[in-house]
C-alpha cells in the first residue's frame, strides 16, 4: 500500500476526507501537518512521538503559521496542535485583515491549495543504510505552513463529514 493510500485509509477511519471547501466562514480549518510512518519526498519518515518534546515546550500559538515556509508571510494562528495515533493534527485560523490570509481563504474554498508542511530542526534520527530512509524520532517544531505542494503528499487540510 502506498503512503498516500495508507494516509487515506487512516483519514477514512477518522471519518474525515479532503474537501475543497475545507475552511469555515470564520477562517478556521483543520488537517494533518504530518502523518506517521509515511515517507516524504525527501526520504524522511516522522515516527510516532517525534513531536512530544517540542509540543511540551511550545503552545500552539507559539508555532508560526506561514505561507510556503516564508517567514515574511505569517497568515494566521494555530488553535490546536497535537499528536494522535495518525500524525500531527492541527486546527488553525487565518487572520482577517491580512491580505495573504484573505487570498488563502479563497484558494482553500476553491480547492486550489490544501497542502500542509512542517518546518523543524531534527533532534534525533536514524538513516537506514539500505533504503536511505531517515526515521525521525524527535524534532523541534518551529512552524507549519500552508503550501501548494507538500513534501509529504498526505499532509493535507481536511473537513469533517
Amino acid at each position: 500500500m502506498t503512503d498516500r493510500a495508507k494516509a487515506g485509509h487512516r483519514l477514512r477511519l477518522l471519518g474525515q476526507t479532503k474537501h475543497p471547501t475545507a475552511i469555515d466562514a470564520k477562517g478556521v480549518f483543520s488537517g494533518y501537518a504530518s502523518v506517521f510512518d509515511c515517507v516524504d519526498g525527501g526520504g524522511d519518515m516522522v515516527m510516532p512521538g517525534a513531536f512530544a518534546h517540542s509540543l511540551s515546550k511550545r503552545k500552539p500559538k507559539d508555532i508560526r503559521m506561514l505561507f510556503q515556509h516564508d517567514p515574511a508571510k505569517p497568515v494566521g494562528v494555530w488553535l490546536d496542535v497535537f499528536e494522535d495515533q495518525y500524525g500531527l493534527f492541527v486546527r488553525g485560523k487565518l487572520t482577517k485583515g491580512v491580505q495573504q490570509a484573505s487570498e488563502l481563504n479563497q484558494l482553500l474554498n476553491q480547492g486550489a491549495i490544501d497542502g500542509l508542511s512542517i518546518g523543524f530542526k531534527t533532534q534525533r534520527a536514524r538513516r537506514n543504510k539500505t533504503t536511505g530512509i531517515r526515521k525521525i524520532y524527535q524534532l523541534d517544531l518551529w512552524e507549519i505552513s500552508l503550501v501548494t505542494f507538500p513534501m509529504l503528499t498526505s499532509a493535507r487540510i481536511l473537513k469533517a463529514k
